[in-house]
């Protein structure tokens, strides 16, 4: 069982930038694919990035260029920088990993990153 906190979310204007952090416990990291979620109001949970354990990111069109994902398997620790940021960003955001055999889910509770001026 592996447990997820997230945080750095935050107000920011358009065009600024944060970095979102997701702590991992209770499980060995490597063992996880991981990925970043967001869901906005009236509307469903939707991929942002994934990383696997080796490092290969994969993104949604909407972020390309602009949002970076990582992972540092040693402190058990995955992060989203969000450059560029657009008001339709705005959304509750999840960090999200899945067990590499297994195919067992887990989620973080969500940080919220409202992009507004």
């Amino acid at each position: 069982q592996v447990q997820l906190v997230e945080s750095g979310g935050d107000l920011v204007q358009p065009g600024g930038s944060l970095r979102l952090s997701c702590a991992a416990s209770g499980s060995n990291f490597n063992n996880y694919v991981m990925g970043w979620y967001r869901q906005a109001p009236g509307k469903p949970r939707e991929l942002v990035a994934t990383i696997g354990s080796g490092g290969r990111a994969n993104y949604a069109d909407s972020v390309k260029g602009r949002f970076t994902i990582s992972r540092d398997n040693v402190k058990n620790l995955g992060y989203l920088q969000m450059d560029s940021l657009k008001p339709e960003d705005t959304a509750v955001y999840y960090c999200h990993v899945r067990h590499i055999v297994w195919g067992a889910d887990h989620w973080g509770q969500g940080t919220q990153v409202t992009v507004s001026s």
